[in-house]
């Protein structure tokens, strides 16, 4: 159904969602576990239906100086606003003009329909400048959440 997958310091990781009629389940993973013997290391966990369908997209990106939790107050606003990461990708450069290292951030999120999402921007704002990041929250497919562009 579908797939993610990534390389990372030398080490390769894939995530397939798959769908599977019951009677073919047991066969599918008998068959998946044999590939451990090759060395693949396998971890195999039934799926839920979580109603993600039912979730606006939005998207996040963050640029700022680097520093430990920065993913984890950003994530913190979130998750009290019901909202979930339903794609995270993080990485760290150096700045062009000093060379310090800084942190990018780029997620999907999912945010239930009675979400506020003027209240969700008012707190990343809040965050955003404590924290001294440039954060930016757009609607996928139909650009800022705002019209005034960027949560900075």
């Amino acid at each position: 159904m579908e797939s993610r997958m990534v390389q990372l310091a030398g080490q390769f990781a894939g995530l397939v969602r798959l769908e599977v009629d019951a009677e073919g389940a047991a066969e599918l993973e008998s068959a998946l576990r044999e590939l451990e013997a090759g060395g693949l290391h396998v971890i195999i966990e039934r799926g839920r239906d979580t109603g993600a369908g039912t979730l606006h997209r939005v998207q996040l990106d963050l640029v700022g100086h680097d520093h430990p939790g920065i993913v984890q107050e950003i994530s913190g606003v979130l998750a009290r606003h019901g909202i979930s990461i339903e794609e995270l990708e993080t990485g760290c450069e150096p700045a062009s003009m000093t060379g310090e290292l800084l942190f990018r951030a780029y997620a999907e999120l999912g945010v239930p329909a009675d979400a506020d999402l003027h209240a969700v921007q008012d707190d990343l704002e809040a965050l955003a400048n404590a924290l001294m990041v440039d954060l930016e929250l757009h609607d996928v497919g139909s650009g800022p959440v705002e019209d005034d562009a960027a949560v900075r």
